[in-house]
């Protein structure tokens, strides 16, 4: 293998959010001199990759999906580093080794973890996965007033921090559906526009509409209470619109209720995009029901148990050293966020959610779950609810209207969405098939590639 090679290919670079104190050049040096202490300390979402010697560490936060893809180069291996699978393999094919790749190869780095990757060639040793986010776990108080207060206030100061660094006249769009978390945002994000000196009209809601959903509804209702629906609209779109193929293009995976997710958000950031071209700050309310665990059980194989005795399932999954990890995948929102990351992104949304942050998160997880809920799932249920609402009280001085949860694909689509549910066969299956396509150029044998082992001709050597 030959040395003196540059082995690390960062298509995007380091990302930070943009309320974040911490430079690129800080985040990428933590980074290389795997600094847990340091990456620990820093505040807002990044991600990024750097190499020492032969050894590449990357490290991420829940609000920037990251993968990689090790390909066989002349010199001996490559890794490749972006926020998307299809941008991976556009490099491989303008290096002309398309035929060296599957998406089944691609990693996803996990949210909170540093990992190593050491390229000594074949082959390819495992990655080395090192925590840099351990939150203290049910340490904080059993007073849900007073835990409300904490993790609220710890979310509004994220937030208002996020607001704080945008141009002062920029418009705000927040995605509504008048449930828990989005109506918790808005008025949070109300108040620090004012606190800011800043006008609160500044934040607009929008609220998507398939034909029959409840959310135009509730979020109408909602605002009408709270005396402010001259800022509010809804984003009508046809439920015909609503085109899973393309939402499993755009985020890349399979996930069926993730999959749904993505095709409602685009289906309302293109409303939102249409109607207003230069709008670029996005609010959403993702995390929420992590944080507090508000997720029916019914609707899977968990039990209160499983979910209790693992307090970061709804962020990380499984964890990466269980059979359950994917290697394809993280698990948990640090999988799912794409469904919020990419459609933004598509559309030119900068989208943030304070409940996605780790200080937020870790707030939620100093509740002392069990003697809180004392074996009850009827409590774990109601849970959210009375910690949000007491929590923006305080914070606010505004009472919050509270109602159920449903999720946003269900709430915008109302009946029509049991007609257009799919299923994980489904969606993996339409995955497969848009990479069969694409890989299709990159096989012809006729086509413009290369073999690994070929070196250009003006090879330099440092």
């Amino acid at each position: 293998m030959l040395s003196g090679i540059e082995r690390l290919v960062d298509i995007v670079g380091i990302r930070n959010s943009s309320n974040s104190l911490n430079s690129i050049e800080c985040i990428r040096e933590a980074i290389r001199t795997a600094d847990l202490t340091k990456l620990s300390e820093m505040d807002g979402h990044f991600a990024g990759a750097a190499r020492d010697r032969h050894t590449v560490r990357l490290a991420r936060t829940i609000g920037y999906p990251m993968r990689y893809f090790v390909a066989k180069m002349f010199h001996g291996p490559m890794l490749v580093v972006s926020d998307r699978i299809d941008s991976l393999f556009e490099w491989c094919q303008q290096q002309k080794i398309g035929w060296q790749f599957d998406p089944l190869y691609t990693r996803m780095v996990p949210a909170h973890y540093l990992i190593e990757i050491d390229q000594i060639g074949c082959p390819d040793p495992a990655p080395r996965y090192h925590r840099f986010f351990t939150p203290a776990i049910g340490l904080g108080t059993s007073d849900l007033d007073a835990a409300g207060t904490e993790y609220i206030s710890t979310a509004y100061q994220t937030l208002k921090h996020w607001l704080g660094s945008l141009p002062a006249y920029e418009a705000i769009a927040l995605a509504f559906s008048g449930g828990i978390d989005s109506t918790s945002i808005f008025l949070l994000a109300r108040h620090a526009l004012t606190e800011l000196g800043r006008d609160p009209d500044l934040l607009r809601a929008f609220t998507l509409d398939l034909g029959g959903g409840s959310d135009a509804l509730q979020a109408e209702t909602v605002l009408k209470q709270l005396g402010l629906e001259s800022n509010w609209e809804v984003i009508h779109a046809s439920a015909s619109s609503l085109n899973l193929e393309e939402a499993i293009g755009v985020i890349e995976d399979y996930h069926p209720l993730d999959v749904e997710c993505a095709a409602a958000a685009m289906c309302l950031l293109r409303g939102i995009r249409e109607k207003y071209p230069e709008l670029k700050y996005l609010l959403d309310g993702d995390g929420g029901d992590e944080n507090l665990k508000s997720y029916p059980l019914e609707d899977s194989d968990l039990t209160l148990s499983s979910v209790l005795r693992n307090p970061l399932l709804y962020q990380e999954g499984w964890g990466v050293e269980n059979m359950k990890h994917s290697l394809t995948y993280s698990g948990g929102l640090s999988r799912a966020y794409v469904r919020t990351y990419a459609p933004g992104h598509h559309f030119g949304f900068e989208a943030f959610s304070p409940f996605t942050v780790r200080n937020a998160i870790a707030a939620a997880l100093a509740i002392p779950y069990e003697t809180v809920l004392g074996g009850s799932i009827e409590k774990l249920y109601a849970l959210k609810q009375e910690v949000v609402k007491s929590g923006v009280q305080t914070v606010t001085g505004i009472e919050m209207p509270a109602y159920p949860k449903r999720r946003f694909q269900e709430g915008a689509g109302g009946e029509s969405y049991q007609k257009w549910r799919v299923s994980k066969a489904w969606c993996r299956q339409v995955f497969l098939k848009q990479w069969e396509d694409r890989l299709k150029i990159a096989w012809d044998p006729q086509g413009d590639r290369i073999s690994g082992n070929e070196a250009p001709k003006n090879l330099q050597i440092s």
